[in-house]
């Protein structure tokens, strides 16, 4: 599938629209201190997983129970923390051109609503439509969250472009058949610097035939 082909952008939020990334280290840095994980395992595999996916690993003998309240002890660690969250470079810029090129978008997180909504005000950012965890039963690398997204703009997943910065969030759009556009250097079927040059790439793209 070519740039040209895209019907829709579907956006992972925290390290994709979002600059958020020293807020969620932030919290995943305490959580880890409090419940006696190693900061430094918990960091390298927190971004883009939901937290109760990052806990089950880092903690695998706590039940059911205990997970639910380690994930809500982690996500309370990072509603307030906003001081530095912003948008990422590019974001309005390429939320811009979407607009003028009449593609529909939508966000995809591993956040909750609450989480989700603080942090995309925070970021002066609103979207159309928005797909929390708490929206699907299974987070990233699942695909739920993604075609859920491409359901509700009426949209085929086949025909969406999703826009990640982690790993997980890229297996999780491959796996619902979208093209991937990656960030910070990992591999998607495109590879962007930052937003500004997806932007340039949309506007240059060849119309379909």
């Amino acid at each position: 599938m070519q740039l040209s082909d895209i019907e829709a952008v579907l956006f992972d939020m925290d390290g994709t629209l979002v600059d958020s990334d020293a807020a969620v280290e932030r919290a995943w840095w305490s959580w880890a201190v409090e419940y006696g994980v190693a900061p430094a395992a918990a960091l390298a595999i927190a971004h883009g997983s939901p937290a109760d996916r990052t806990v089950r690993r880092l903690l695998p003998g706590l039940d059911g129970t205990a997970v639910a309240a380690a994930s809500a002890r982690q996500l309370a660690l990072q509603y307030d923390d906003l001081s530095d969250v912003t948008a990422t470079p590019g974001a309005h810029e390429l939320l811009l051109t979407l607009a003028r090129l009449g593609l529909p978008w939508a966000v995809v997180t591993s956040a909750d609503a609450r989480l989700a909504e603080v942090r995309l005000r925070a970021a002066g950012i609103d979207p159309p439509v928005l797909v929390t965890v708490e929206d699907v039963s299974a987070g990233k690398p699942d695909p739920q969250g993604y075609l859920r997204a491409a359901e509700l703009l009426d949209v085929s997943a086949a025909r969406c472009l999703v826009v990640e910065d982690a790993e997980v969030g890229l297996l999780a759009g491959r796996a619902a058949g979208a093209m991937t556009a990656a960030l910070k250097g990992l591999d998607g079927d495109l590879r962007l610097d930052d937003l500004t040059h997806l932007a340039d790439r949309l506007e240059s793209a060849p119309a379909s035939p």
